[in-house]
């Protein structure tokens, strides 16, 4: 089993290339319909046969893990199957009404991530870009979610969707370790262009996360892989989920292609206009 190329965040060593879990938990950014087939379709032990590909593989880093039963179960699963263990980053959603109640919900949520065994917890998109203010550029309060997070002795991380997050993260000197960001050469839910968003990350003082490199599928592997590698930096890292062993192995055999700057060999998809073009 050959490692995957790493980086760290903070002291923590992980694999660049970083198992999404969309693909497992159900969400399509299709339709309903696709959203409800991958759910009927990924159980424990389907999810397991990914995580293993991927661990054979030598990435041993999950993005997305949290309290849910199937998926703890089938990550354990994949553990066992190879012998070793799965890093856990977890994106915990948080409730922003300010109340007791809220803080006490809170708390609790980055207990249970704690409990699971999440190593790098990254606030929710959902609670990272509700609390990012572009008058002040800041995230007033979020400092205390950091804090909360160290107490319970996981890295901060920020999950966010706005490109203004890492450089006001950065420059308020906020404790963080990590950001996410959405990167793909389509722009796919991406709220500034696609150079924005490369600069965006090539300024970020912490290693980056990129999610979503096929758009949702709507990229082909090889032409959103090859952006994705040849576009961020050695410190930053690629998330993508697969639904299939085989689409994992694509991925893997894909970005080592591209890292290692060699040919990529993959087998094309056939069908019957093709053939006047087989040599």
């Amino acid at each position: 089993m050959t490692d995957f190329p790493r980086t760290t965040i903070e002291n923590l060593s992980v694999s660049r290339l970083i198992m999404g879990t969309n693909w497992f938990l159900g969400f399509s950014h299709t339709s309903k319909a696709q959203d409800d087939m991958i759910k009927r379709r990924m159980d424990a032990r389907a999810i397991a046969d990914v995580v293993e590909v991927f661990l054979r593989g030598g990435v041993d880093t999950l993005l997305g893990f949290r309290p849910e039963p199937k998926l703890i179960d089938a990550v354990k699963e994949a553990e066992d199957r190879v012998g070793r263990e799965v890093i856990r980053i977890g994106t915990p959603h948080l409730n922003l009404a300010g109340t007791s109640e809220a803080e006490d919900a809170n708390a609790k949520a980055f207990d249970a991530f704690a409990d699971i065994g999440v190593s790098v917890c990254m606030p929710h998109q959902a609670a990272t870009d509700a609390l990012v203010d572009r008058r002040t550029r800041s995230l007033p309060g979020m400092e205390r979610y950091c804090a909360m997070i160290r107490e319970r002795g996981m890295i901060p991380g920020l999950s966010t969707h706005m490109p203004e997050t890492p450089g006001y993260a950065d420059a308020s000197g906020l404790d963080v370790a990590t950001y996410i960001q959405i990167y793909n050469p389509i722009g796919f839910l991406m709220q500034v262009e696609v150079d924005w968003v490369h600069r965006v990350i090539q300024k970020a003082k912490r290693p980056v996360i990129t999610i979503k490199p096929l758009a949702a599928g709507r990229v082909l592997p090889l032409v959103g892989m090859a952006f994705v590698w040849n576009t961020i930096r050695e410190q930053d890292m690629v998330c993508i989920g697969c639904f299939t062993p085989d689409e994992a192995r694509e991925i893997l055999d894909l970005s080592r292609g591209f890292l290692e700057r060699r040919e990529v060999t993959s087998e094309l998809q056939k069908s019957r206009s093709k053939e006047s073009i087989l040599v």
